[in-house]
């Protein structure tokens, strides 16, 4: 779906007419520069505000049904290509590496949920996960590998025809009948929300649009759900009843546009929570699963800056909150009538207190036990509270490596942990060194079990590889953290190829994780890094706080200094140093690209957010108004100021910059398309160098890129061959080490 764009209407008349003129004749097609490269047509567009002058040449880019803007952009993705061919034989030998470590027929580790082990399994040679399910076995419920595997659901299947697929939940009825769950089919985050009955695989008359979760009442004949407006934002909830009887009713609508909703249910399934969210402020309601047509009612009232979890164990209420500081404190309180005082936060008795150095970022209840996800000196930790909660010394779960990531539930998959009356833990870890593994945790005994270790096919051992934590001096003297990991016998003395990745927004923290697909970099010498600016969540909640807003330069001078460590201390140097980001992350390298381009070698930008103060004084689109607490907004002018010193868009000037790779997606909702068009197009004007500016524009595709496993990497192998032809690795004699 295309975003609605405001018409700011015309240039003012001190833009010349002869201006417009020709602006209007060039843009039926995009006129080549003498490196073959498509130079955008200029057409003035007045953008200005307080009291500044600001002319956009290229806001005409914007109308993606127009001819003569997908002239533009096919013409940029065919000089791309055409800038690709050299390396075709690089592209294919990376796809066939990547390709060649995974075990493509493979299985998850099952999940139980009542009487059924749930699992997502791959085949050979196919895109996507099949959702499967066995029977429980006997009274104690185990898992048996011979039961009669039941399919929920195939996303091949779904998939054929289409040429981009993603689902974004799968949930089973509590009676285990129905199966609920929502598709995009352009990766614009469209959401249609399906029901299947699973004993007859047929899929059932009714459906919604525009979903954003969804959630079953305990009877499994009510279905609540959230809805999008235009903006795609999450404003309505509604209840569905499965006999069909009446419309779908509208239970309640956000007004607030700074507010999104969302969709839950507390761990022991008693309640169904609905969060109203804002980038710094909660208000929750609960309804009891078994009473499904009772009202909603408000945990705690809305308050400015007040955030809090609700779940609810052994008859009483718990709440993570942030009353007493940043990164929460674990609160007990007695289960009440709702909705509570504010000055009942006061009479809880504290579980955990807030602690300046730790935040308290997720909590897994059990009906015996209570598990914290804690935050702590840039990594993951998990500890598991004494008595469940009612006494004794904390425990954290034993790990041996220095940087790593041990979390309660991996993004984007399943739940790990879905029976409330369970004395053992699931737990997902992984580090730069050690892929993505699978363990449980006896939370009476201690005993920590290993389930799997996702395999990596073509001779991979962990040995070879190295990670280590170094720590970088930003300008106010805030110690900044990196992660770093390279092979070991082939760490040089001296510089090394090397790419520095961040984002920096958000609260989002870039945990140090494996990827099987950086071991074609890793073999070929290059070293991997990762700067946790401040802008994140990597050091807890202030170190967010002091990223944002008017503090968001802080990002962008913290990247800075890292690369600067890293070359102070002999890792690399400008010559060899590339940094990627995507996203905000793609701000980050439009911004530090701007600061110090001197200082980089190449930059790799995924769907960059570039152009900040135009879509932030366009609140049609989506994120825009809800992200005025994240960047601030344009309309009032001290916050225009803070935005204007670092916009990579309104910032770039004549001179020498590293070389780009920006890439995008034509469906793409929450960075569209025409921020990094505008930028190559703007920056084609201005660069002085020799060095490639490229613009990889996939017409099918939305935030994510390319949604099937092998489409996702031969996307990877193009933009890494493009790292490796800078770096002076893509001669045909390079290639990966072998064990």
């Amino acid at each position: 779906m295309r975003s609605k764009s405001k018409n700011r209407g015309w240039p003012r008349l001190v833009v010349a007419l002869s201006l417009l003129l020709a602006g209007a004749a060039s843009a039926q097609q995009p006129q080549p520069s003498d490196d073959g490269a498509p130079r955008a047509a200029r057409q003035p567009q007045d953008v200005s505000v307080h009291g500044e002058r600001r002319i956009d040449d290229y806001f005409w880019l914007r109308e993606r049904d127009k001819p003569e803007v997908q002239a533009h952009l096919r013409a940029e993705a065919a000089y791309t290509a055409r800038w690709f061919q050299p390396l075709a034989g690089l592209k294919e030998q990376l796809f066939r590496e990547m390709v060649g470590r995974i075990q493509q027929a493979d299985e998850a580790v099952p999940v139980r949920e009542g009487a059924w082990w749930y699992s997502t399994r791959t085949l050979e040679g196919a895109q996507y996960p099949l959702h499967v399910r066995r029977a429980a076995r006997g009274a104690e419920r185990a898992y048996d590998a011979t039961a009669p595997e039941q399919l929920l659901l195939d996303l091949n299947r779904l998939a054929q025809g289409r040429k981009f697929l993603a689902l974004e939940d799968l949930q089973v009825s509590p009676d285990a009948k129905l199966l609920a769950y929502s598709i995009d089919e352009t990766g614009a985050r469209d959401f249609q929300l399906q029901l299947r009955d699973i004993a007859g695989g047929k899929a059932l008359a009714w459906s919604a649009a525009k979903v954003q979760g969804f959630a079953w009442s305990a009877d499994s004949r009510h279905l609540f759900y959230i809805t999008a407006n235009e903006a795609k934002r999450a404003d309505k909830l509604w209840r569905h009843r499965l006999d069909g009887r009446g419309p779908d009713e509208l239970l309640y609508e956000e007004k607030d546009e700074q507010f999104d909703l969302g969709l839950d249910r507390s761990a022991d399934r008693r309640y169904l929570v609905l969060s109203s969210r804002s980038k710094d402020t909660v208000e929750q309601r609960v309804l009891p699963a078994t009473t499904p047509l009772a009202a909603w009612r408000v945990v705690l009232p809305r308050r400015s800056g007040l955030e809090y979890r609700f779940e609810h164990h052994a008859g009483r209420f718990l709440l993570l909150a942030n009353d007493r500081g940043p990164n929460f404190r674990l609160l007990d309180l007695p289960a009440t009538r709702l909705p509570l005082a504010l000055a009942a936060l006061a009479r809880g008795r504290e579980l955990v207190a807030h602690d300046e150095a730790a935040m308290l970022e997720d909590l897994q209840v059990f009906k015996r036990h209570l598990v914290l996800q804690v935050r702590e000196g840039g990594s993951v930790k998990l500890r598991v509270l004494g008595a469940g909660g009612r006494g004794g010394p904390a425990r954290e779960l034993p790990f041996d490596e220095a940087v790593y990531t041990a979390q309660l539930q991996t993004w984007g998959q399943p739940a790990l942990n879905r029976e409330y009356d369970s004395d053992t833990l699931r737990l997902a870890y992984q580090s730069m060194t050690t892929p993505a593994s699978v363990y449980d945790y006896a939370l009476g005994s201690g005993a920590l079990t290993l389930r799997k270790v996702q395999p990596v096919l073509g001779g991979f051992d962990a040995k070879r590889y190295e990670s280590k934590r170094l720590w970088a001096t930003a300008k106010d003297g805030t110690r900044v953290p990196i992660s770093l990991v390279y092979a070991k016998d082939l760490r040089r003395q001296g510089p090394q190829p090397l790419l520095l990745q961040g984002y920096g927004s958000y609260g989002m923290s870039s945990d140090p994780r494996f990827s099987a697909a950086n071991l074609s970099l890793l073999d070929r010498g290059a070293i991997l890094a990762i700067a946790h600016v401040r802008g994140g969540g990597d050091l807890g909640r202030r170190w967010y706080l002091d990223g944002k807003l008017g503090k968001k330069m802080n990002s962008f001078t913290d990247f800075v200094a890292c690369a600067e460590a890293l070359v102070a201390e002999g890792y690399t140097d400008p010559g060899r140093l590339i940094i990627t980001g995507g996203s905000a992350g793609g701000l980050l390298m439009g911004a530090v690209v701007n600061l110090r381009p001197e200082l980089f070698k190449a930059v790799v930008m995924h769907v960059p957010f570039v152009d900040v103060i135009n879509t932030m004084l366009d609140e049609s689109l989506p994120l825009t108004t809800g992200e005025f607490i994240e960047w601030g907004n344009p309309k009032v002018a001290e916050q225009y100021a803070w935005m204007r010193a670092y916009s990579p868009y309104d910032n770039l000037k004549p001179g020498a910059y590293p070389a780009i790779l920006a890439r995008t997606g034509l469906n793409d909702s929450q960075v569209p398309y025409w921020e990094p068009a505008k930028y190559v197009a703007k920056l084609r004007g201005l660069k002085t160098d020799a060095n490639p500016l490229l613009f990889d524009i996939n017409m099918d595709v939305g935030h994510g890129g390319a949604s099937g496993r092998f489409d996702a990497l031969k996307e990877r192998a193009q933009y890494y061959a493009f790292m490796l032809q800078q770096w002076g690795l893509a001669d045909a004699l390079v290639a990966a080490r072998k064990p």
